[in-house]
């Protein structure tokens, strides 16, 4: 091997002392002859114009997806394919291809028609999800291989190029049942390289059978429009607002991927109260600090939900169940315990007196699909509404007369047609039950703003001469007072037994308990006392009220139930006459009790959580509306609010209630603004200067950083 290579090292020598070696003659060589031209290449194809795709989007909400069944196979047996199309929205709004997608991932459930006696007759069975890259991998995972096409941009197709199936692919599977497909892109950003905060989901439920799109799927009980009465709808996507679990899978159609019968907690987290089916687990949810309370009778809460406060009665199931009736007609034990937490079905303890232990649903239906033991019956859904009835009475009159007794007072009369439990009302004292009687009086001035009176008569207290026609007398009015438009209304309340009587509190065998009373649903009337016009209060006027009733009891249920431990009203022309302007005092831990600043001040404050974003003016105020006018006032027409030492500026008001900070407060008196501790002594008072920056369509606009 050694003389090998110095046999090598000789001939290489040799060969350059041999080169060294040769003349030059100084002629150069003739020129070759030229090469035969090669063929002209392929024209290119024409670029695109700059602005026909792009690359990012602005939010979550403006990408659309584009999916034709037909063109994929995304159960079953065969060989997966998908094929979608992407727009998003570019500058000016305009869709455009969203082009660059690198990654997705692909959730597939079925709706199950149930062959057994366990579970609802059609349930959601997950198919698994599975992710596609442009390498067909994701870290040292198979994925399907997504690929754009060039000739198309945003026209993308996934394939499967590994052994075995496709992830969510499965034989067994019924390609005749109902499918959720759910397609989520990843690594999304904006123009300035930030991430999409929200993530870019795409539903939508069909047959692989046929290929029909949109079918209903036999599940959908709640709907996403359900949820947003309470939860508002989120300006990044257009979908559920305010969803902190998972951070934002906002639909309940997103939600049966994971949340479905084939999720179960662990022994431990299910003793500790979680449960993770989407009716049972939505359920224990809303259940929040109620079910946490009835610790002692053997219900399980999980301390995160311990503290949710639910602003609608849990026995009102139609506030989220807006969908089918399924929910009413094929009671589970698993969507049952999601609120009665406190039964064992495995040996029957919490399950009636008789202690039934159920080891399946199948006889659920023989006791609660129907009669006084369904859900419909047995949650009395609708009966707070209807037992508001119970007690009517309709203002006819008020009329106005020197005080007989106090020289110089005024008195006066207002009579009413009343019915009670059905009937006219046969005496005045057969109102003695109600566990509150007040009627509600005082003045509207030129303005439309109330004046409460101090003292104004209960309704127990007056006299019945014909049946049905209550007549009322409050004596000793200051004949300031006794002028213009009064109005008159009611503040009322009771009990009702099961059998559907309005009765004291202190009665047996009620339909709910003592602290759940009735209000009586009382409409405000307002009368002239000197044959002037009628002036009606601004808060029953619809130009200068911008808050709707309905958003309200949408979220509530009827506003009887938030204020029933204190009060018997369903409507604003009942909270004005304590929620005014005009009537000062502290407001529990506030300093007035406008209603405009109580409001505010509880849906702004961990007392009460809100359940909608905290700038979704939309969630409460009307559509369209704006809250200044012209001259830079509110729509309300507000001017002052009177406080304990003097008044205060009622934009400034508004705001504080969640703008709390000390640099808040002075800003809003270094732009007029009189506040608490900085009273003005005269309700006369200058307009503050916000609507010059924060008026709608203004550079620091409420329209620009709240919904509106």
């Amino acid at each position: 091997m050694k003389n090998h290579n110095m046999s090598l090292l000789a001939l290489i020598l040799s060969g350059m002392l041999a080169l060294t070696a040769c003349g030059d003659d100084g002629k150069d060589g003739a020129d070759g002859v030229n090469g035969v031209d090669g063929t002209n290449g392929v024209d290119g194809q024409d670029g695109l114009n700059a602005g026909e795709v792009i690359s990012t989007a602005y939010k979550a909400g403006d990408v659309s997806f584009t999916i034709d069944p037909a063109e994929n196979t995304l159960a079953g047996s065969d060989a997966f394919v998908l094929k979608f199309s992407v727009t998003a929205a570019n500058q000016v709004g305009d869709a455009k291809p969203l082009t660059g997608l690198d990654q997705v991932r692909v959730y597939s459930a079925t709706a199950v028609t149930n062959t057994t006696d366990d579970g609802p007759s059609i349930y959601w069975q997950s198919n698994g999800s599975m992710y596609c890259t442009d390498t067909g991998m994701r870290g040292d995972s198979e994925a399907c291989t997504l690929t754009e096409d060039p000739a198309n941009p945003g026209t993308y197709t996934g394939t499967w190029e590994h052994d075995g199936a496709a992830t969510i692919m499965s034989a067994e599977d019924d390609l005749g049942a109902p499918h959720r497909m759910m397609l989520r892109v990843y690594n999304l950003t904006d123009a300035e390289g930030n991430s999409i905060s929200d993530k870019v989901l795409e539903t939508f439920t069909y047959l692989p059978s046929t290929g029909e799109m949109g079918v209903a799927s036999g599940k959908d009980t709640v709907t996403d429009a359900a949820c947003k009465q309470c939860h508002g709808e989120s300006s990044e996507t257009g979908k559920i607002a305010n969803i902190h679990a998972h951070h934002n899978y906002e639909s309940v159609e997103n939600c049966i991927q994971c949340h479905n019968p084939g999720t179960q907690p662990s022994e431990e987290d299910a003793a500790a109260g979680y449960v993770f089916d989407l009716p049972a687990m939505i359920h224990r949810i809303h259940g929040g600090e109620h079910l946490a309370a009835l610790a002692q009778y053997g219900f399980i809460q999980a301390e995160e939900w311990a503290e949710i406060k639910y602003p609608a009665p849990l026995y009102e199931c139609t506030v989220c169940h807006q969908g089918g009736d399924t929910w009413a007609t094929e009671p589970t034990r698993a969507a049952c315990t999601g609120c009665h937490s406190n039964i064992d079905f495995a040996t029957g303890a919490g399950h009636s007196e008789f202690a039934l232990a159920q080891t399946d649903d199948s006889q659920c239906a023989a006791c609660h699909e129907s009669g006084a033991l369904s859900p419909i019956q047995a949650h009395k859904v609708g009966k707070q509404a209807e037992y508001a009835d119970l007690l009517t009475v309709e203002y006819t009159a008020a009329t106005v007369a020197d005080d007989a007794v106090n020289v110089g007072m005024k008195t006066v009369t207002v009579t009413a047609n009343v019915t009670f439990n059905g009937a006219p009302l046969a005496a005045a004292s057969d109102l003695s039950v109600l566990a509150q009687a007040r009627t509600l009086m005082g003045n509207i001035d030129s303005n439309g703003e109330v004046h409460r009176w101090g003292t104004r008569p209960n309704l127990d207290s007056g006299t019945v001469a014909t049946a049905g026609v209550l007549t009322l007398v409050q004596d000793n009015v200051d004949p300031t007072d006794a002028v213009g438009t009064i109005y008159v209304g009611g503040d009322a309340k009771y009990c009702v037994t099961k059998a559907g009587v309005a009765v004291g509190c202190d009665a047996s065998d009620l339909a709910f308990t003592s602290d759940d009373t009735i209000g009586a649903n009382i409409a405000t009337a307002f009368f002239s006392l000197d044959s002037s016009p009628v002036v009606e209060s601004r808060y029953v006027v619809d130009d200068t009220i911008t808050v709707a009733q309905d958003k309200c009891n949408a979220c509530h249920s009827d506003m009887n139930y938030v204020k029933r431990g204190h009060h018997g009203v369903h409507n604003f022309d009942q909270c004005m006459d304590c929620h005014n302007n005009n009537y000062p005092g502290a407001h529990n831990g506030f300093d007035n009790k406008d209603l405009a600043t109580s409001v505010h001040y509880y849906h702004s404050n961990d007392t009460v959580p809100y359940p909608a974003p905290a700038g979704d003016c939309t969630a409460c105020h009307k559509d369209g509306d704006a809250l200044f006018q012209a001259d830079g006032t509110l729509t309300s027409g507000r001017k002052a609010i009177e406080v304990t030492n003097g008044y205060i500026s009622p934009v400034a008001e508004s705001c504080h209630a969640c703008h709390i900070s000390e640099a808040a407060v002075a800003h809003f008196q270094s732009n007029g603004a009189y506040v608490v501790g900085d009273e003005a002594t005269t309700s006369d008072l200058p307009v503050e200067s916000c609507a010059t920056c924060h008026a709608e369509g203004k550079s620091f606009g409420i329209d620009k950083y709240h919904k509106m």
